[in-house]
């Protein structure tokens, strides 16, 4: 749902909580830059509202990091381009993973053959972006299309894996031409169904070709420049263990997870771990790698809000925590076919 279309719904609620509010004039030039630097602009009535949503998020960030700074908390939140957003609209904005339509599929999924006993996955380290299987961070901007990026994260890194180069893909073209069947474009989706589609149309375009613009659209596909193929997909099985496995032997991996944390709207370093945290999703994303901070195991990953969210568009997720925010449930990625000859050999190792 587009932002103008949700606060058209919420007008009424504004203008009632912003009558009679005392706004904290000290932060009058913050404000001002903040809006500034993230181009903002509001009607009259507006103003005061996102200004004491902007406000009570400062007042939350500033109260964390202290905690943070006396033990409470492993990771850090900062002010980004949510900070006029309540919690209710950033997760209708922008969390478009459909977890009900991964539960209800009627295909059954492929799963993973989980045979890899190393003690690697648990004590060890990976870094798929430094062997060049991860294009830049994207920004999906006001468009619940997350599941579209998580998706081609995943076969970008595995199209480099076989075919030696790294090549940004369309999420426009999954918006746009994958609608119906469990994928609803800028209103949600889910990795497996962007499998299908690609499998079926027989390939997808790249995003020079098929650029981005962050709402629904008519399909553009130009079947004459494909970019990219899908074989076929598997599902990871749902545990830890089994993700670590997937993401050492295969490469970056689609997931899903619960972001709707007010934690987690704010994430900017270290290693994310809330208590409130549940295994109900709501967001796609991209796992990259693992590795440890301090004692503490996490899960390298790439999100699709742009550099200016989180540690330059990343997050370090915790790992072996219970499948903490349900990282390890909904693990899928694509097959590429081999071809005979490689122009140029990836590394595959780290």
């Amino acid at each position: 749902m587009k932002f103008s279309l949700f606060l058209g719904c919420v007008v009424l609620s504004i203008l009632a909580a912003a009558s009679g509010h005392t706004l904290d004039s000290t932060l009058d030039e913050g404000w001002k830059n903040w809006k500034s630097q993230h181009e903002k602009q509001y009607t009259e009535e507006e103003e005061t509202y996102r200004r004491m949503i902007w406000e009570d998020s400062m007042r939350f960030i500033e109260q964390h990091n202290l905690e943070h700074s006396m033990g409470k908390h492993t990771f850090t939140v900062g002010m980004n381009q949510f900070g006029d957003l309540t919690t209710e609209e950033f997760n209708k904005l922008m969390n478009g993973f459909l977890q009900a339509e991964a539960d209800n599929s009627t295909e059954k999924a492929v799963v993973e053959d989980d045979d890899d006993e190393s003690d690697d996955v648990e004590k060890g380290s990976i870094d798929w972006r430094k062997n060049g299987y991860v294009t830049p961070v994207k920004n999906q901007g006001q468009c619940g299309s997350c599941w579209a990026f998580s998706a081609n994260g995943a076969l970008e890194g595995q199209w480099y894996k076989t075919k030696g180069q790294l090549v940004p893909l369309s999420e426009q073209n999954l918006v746009d031409c994958n609608r119906g069947n469990g994928n609803y474009g800028c209103r949600g989706g889910w990795m497996a169904n962007a499998y299908r589609y690609v499998i079926k149309n027989k390939g997808i375009n790249s995003e020079a070709t098929y650029p981005y613009t962050g709402r629904d659209e008519s399909c553009k596909f130009r079947r004459n420049d494909i970019a990219a193929t899908v074989t076929r997909y598997r599902s990871v099985k749902s545990h830890e263990r089994s993700l670590a496995n997937a993401v050492k032997k295969i490469g970056p991996i689609a997931v899903a997870i619960d972001a709707g944390q007010h934690s987690f709207q704010y994430y900017k370093t270290g290693v994310y771990y809330d208590p409130a945290c549940s295994k109900t999703v709501n967001h796609a994303v991209l796992v990259v790698g693992y590795g440890t901070e301090s004692g503490k195991q996490y899960w390298i990953v790439k999100n699709s809000w742009g550099t200016g969210w989180g540690d330059q568009g990343y997050i370090k997720m915790a790992k072996n925590r219970r499948n903490h925010c349900g990282i390890a449930s909904y693990g899928v990625y694509p097959i590429v076919k081999k071809p005979k000859y490689l122009t140029r050999a990836p590394k595959n190792s780290v």
